[in-house]
């Protein structure tokens, strides 16, 4: 007897397969008429996070941007920024200067905006002033006048002190006298002969002379070294006494130029009255009184070193300033398209002393991106981070601890690492990431203190829903792009194909995609192609094709692929039935776009306790997703057949040709309707194809790519030849999605190509065999359906195991007896 016939299933009409822009909703003729769009489409929730991290001020609300796409996301980034920040913190300029107590750590000072630039110009003519000044004071009469009492008081008291000496030594037959050692000439103790000064070293001539005897010699020399440590204490004095007089004479320098100096400097502590600047003021003030040398002259401002280099004794007074904001009046956003660790945080340059060495001081410290930012939003891309040593490390700390110590770059080969440790800089800058889902995943999990340091993500979506409203403000969108990359003008038609691609790139009818990078590249080749045929305007023909082009121009692995449906190297039926097998659709990633192409999948059965077997699984070539798709096809018969029997069979499913990773469950329909095939024996018609993820139930779920996979199996099928029976079922949940090719509506239109929408499996294996599925009543499913021959296979199947097990048990007992 015949099987029971499944009455007809609905199909999709042209209508449901693709929404069509109509360039008459838009009230202009061209993008001329258009104003550009400022700021970011839609994206209501990502730019109420932006503004919540700009305006709270708290610890820890940087921005972590997401989903941006787009060649210009910095830049996007900064327009808003600059239009949604609302107040903004006083800004400061950083300086540094010596440290003259301790020179390895530079001193920072911070002044408000603007008046760094001052305070080095007011220093600065402070020092001019006191170069002058300073030798005018000790040429002055006074000064003169009371430096020449000191001298000859300390004339006198050295005159007194050797005339006394001398006096003393003569009493006992010597006078205090020079003598020429070398070049050199020292005072010496001189014995006198009869009067006359004859120096120790000549006494042996006396002797031979017979002008003193040998005795007379020795008592001589005897009295001279005695006399010599008298000689001794005198040199002390005579040190002492010139140490107090130079003592005398600084002191006086000093008195007598402190009034010029404080003089001078009381005008900039009048003027800077900030704690550090003061500070500093008063140290500038002590070392000038300490160095006046180097003001009067006594060291050359032009002296060099021996190997020529300028020695600038004036650069410890010098003011490095490291940011200057004078003509800042907003915010500062800064794009640091480069954040390498110099260009981030600043670093201190080392130059060459002309010996082979290298040396650094406070005048070589140079500020980076973060120290321009203070008070504002650097802007970051994230992958950058991670490109060069020790920048993600550094800024985690400073976004910690709030504060920026300017050092070297971490390099691996460094010669000669420079001991300054410059005073660290309070940092308040808004840090912004521009990164994907990815890495905000990787980073929120493998940095624990990630989360602590950006806790506002903000989520740009890649997709957003169609209406009229935002319609008009795509075409705004691609006004600005016009404007921005100077295209030509486009029309009506144009845009309204140019927002049918955006459709199809987000799959769905009721969405557009905001992933505007795409969109601008396939703007930018239209206006090539109007520009080659001297257009006036961008037409919808110059968007369909430079469209078309792009797709040509990355669809080598499409035609590679189609050429091996082509030669028979990837078997695929588009005729016939068969039983047991169907065609699954697959989805490739190529670099601009995705496409679809069939592969078989096939089903057997055996013997056995109900277990599924996946190959792929079993070949360790399937990913989580696809494994936990064959369990619930496991679940899904032991629900509909298993309720009264064991399932007494194992099945094997199989992508033929498949030798790449498997993944995803848009194959569990195809193949649970394989083994219903192999259990009923019923034949699958293979000029159908099928799609769709399913529950254990039996409901069917909506999948990915369907405008893919149905344009995949259509090109070929028409490349084997259309029967006006071909066709591909889907999920009805992806109906909506539907934005398919022109040609491929045009075929359903003319009844060469068929879509099947279906909820349940029963719809499915009806359209496959052309069978009732069958409704199960209280002795089992309805004859003469597919779940009645299935259930039929599956107590064949459970008799037979039985059999089996009964024989088996029967030849055990057999060989015990024995």
């Amino acid at each position: 007897m015949a099987n029971l016939k499944a009455s007809k299933h609905k199909e999709l009409k042209p209508a449901d397969l693709r929404w069509k822009c109509d360039p008459n909703i838009f009230e202009f003729d061209s993008t001329g008429d258009l104003e550009p769009i400022e700021g970011i489409l839609g994206q209501k929730r990502a730019m109420r996070a932006i503004k919540l991290g700009v305006d709270l001020k708290s610890p820890g609300y940087n921005i972590y941007i997401a989903g941006l796409s787009g060649s210009g996301k910095a830049t996007t980034v900064k327009q808003m920024l600059e239009k949604i920040s609302s107040k903004c913190p006083p800004l400061y300029d950083y300086a540094y200067v010596n440290n003259f107590k301790n020179p390895d750590s530079p001193l920072l000072l911070t002044f408000p905006k603007g008046t760094a630039k001052e305070f080095e110009s007011d220093l600065a003519s402070a020092i001019e002033v006191l170069k002058q000044r300073i030798p005018l004071t000790l040429e002055s009469e006074l000064y003169t006048n009371r430096k020449k009492i000191i001298v000859e008081e300390y004339g006198q008291a050295e005159q007194d002190l050797m005339t006394s000496f001398d006096k003393k030594l003569r009493e006992k037959g010597f006078s205090l006298g020079q003598v020429k050692v070398g070049d050199a000439i020292r005072p010496d103790i001189i014995p006198l002969i009869n009067d006359q000064p004859v120096p120790i070293f000549q006494l042996e001539e006396y002797i031979k002379e017979e002008k003193i005897t040998k005795e007379q010699a020795q008592e001589i020399v005897k009295h001279y070294n005695n006399n010599k440590e008298e000689l001794q204490l005198l040199f002390k004095k005579g040190l002492k006494l010139s140490q107090d007089f130079q003592e005398k004479l600084q002191k006086l320098e000093k008195d007598s130029c402190e009034v010029i100096v404080k003089g001078i400097t009381e005008g900039l502590k009048e003027k800077y009255t900030s704690n550090s600047v003061l500070s500093y003021i008063k140290q500038v003030e002590e070392n000038i009184l300490e160095n006046l040398q180097i003001f009067i002259g006594q060291k050359s401002e032009g002296e060099t070193t021996k190997e020529g280099f300028l020695i600038d004794y004036f650069r410890e007074y010098e003011v490095n300033i490291i940011l200057d904001n004078t003509e800042i009046d907003e915010c500062p956003v800064i794009i640091e398209t480069s954040p390498t660790y110099t260009n981030l945080f600043g670093t201190i340059e080392k130059v060459s002393d002309g010996r082979g060495s290298w040396y650094a001081d406070f005048t070589n410290i140079k500020a980076g991106s973060l120290i321009r930012a203070n008070g504002g939003f650097l802007v970051l891309n994230v992958y950058h981070l991670f490109e060069e040593p020790g920048v993600w490390k550094t800024l985690k700390r400073v976004l910690t601890y709030h504060k920026l110590e300017i050092q070297e770059a971490p390099y691996l080969f460094q010669m000669s690492p420079t001991s300054l440790k410059p005073q660290p800089i309070d940092i308040d800058t808004k840090v912004i990431l521009i990164g994907s889902d990815l890495i905000y995943s990787y980073l929120s999990q493998r940095e624990y203190d990630f989360k602590k340091m950006f806790k506002v993500k903000a989520d740009f979506d890649y997709e957003i829903e169609r209406s009229d409203e935002v319609l008009i403000e795509y075409a705004r969108v691609i006004k600005k792009l016009i404007r921005d990359d100077n295209l030509k003008n486009f029309d009506k038609t144009a845009i309204a194909y140019l927002i049918e691609i955006s459709a199809v790139f987000a799959g769905k009818k009721n969405k557009l995609t905001t992933r505007f990078s795409q969109i601008a590249d396939i703007a930018r080749e239209a206006t090539f192609w109007a520009n080659e045929e001297n257009a006036e305007f961008v037409t919808a023909k110059h968007v369909e094709r430079a469209y078309l082009f792009i797709r040509e121009r990355h669809g080598m692995l499409e035609d590679k692929i189609t050429e091996m449906f082509e030669n028979g190297t990837f078997l695929i039926d588009t005729t016939d039935e068969r039983v047991g097998q169907i065609n699954g659709l697959a989805v490739y990633d190529a670099d601009f776009y995705s496409f679809g192409r069939p592969t078989r999948i096939t089903a057997t059965v055996s013997l056995g306790s109900g277990s599924i077997i996946n190959v792929e699984r079993e070949a360790g070539m399937s990913g989580r997703h696809y494994n936990k798709g064959v369990l619930i096809i496991s679940g899904y018969f032991r629900e509909t057949f298993g309720q009264d029997l064991p399932l007494s069979f194992n099945a094997n499913l199989v992508f033929e040709q498949s030798y790449g990773t498997v993944d995803g469950d848009s194959a569990s329909c195809a193949e649970i309707f394989a083994l219903l095939s192999t259990l009923s024996g019923l034949p699958i018609k293979q000029t159908i194809a099928v799609t769709g993820s399913l529950n254990q139930k039996g409901d069917v779920q909506p999948i990915g790519g369907v405008n893919e996979k149905i344009e995949g199996f259509y090109d070929i099928c028409k490349m084997k030849g259309l029967t006006s029976t071909q066709g591909v079922i889907i999920p009805i949940q992806n109906v909506k999605d539907l934005m398919l090719r022109e040609d491929v509506i045009e075929s359903v239109r003319k009844k060469n190509f068929h879509i099947y929408p279906i909820t349940r499996v029963e719809e499915g294996i009806e359209i496959l065999t052309s069978v009732k599925a069958g409704v199960k009543g209280i002795k089992g499913y309805e004859p003469k359906t597919v779940f009645y021959l299935v259930e039929c296979k599956i107590k064949d199947l459970y008799a037979k195991s039985r059999a089996y097990k009964s024989n088996n048990q029967t030849e055990q007992k057999k060989k015990s007896r024995k």
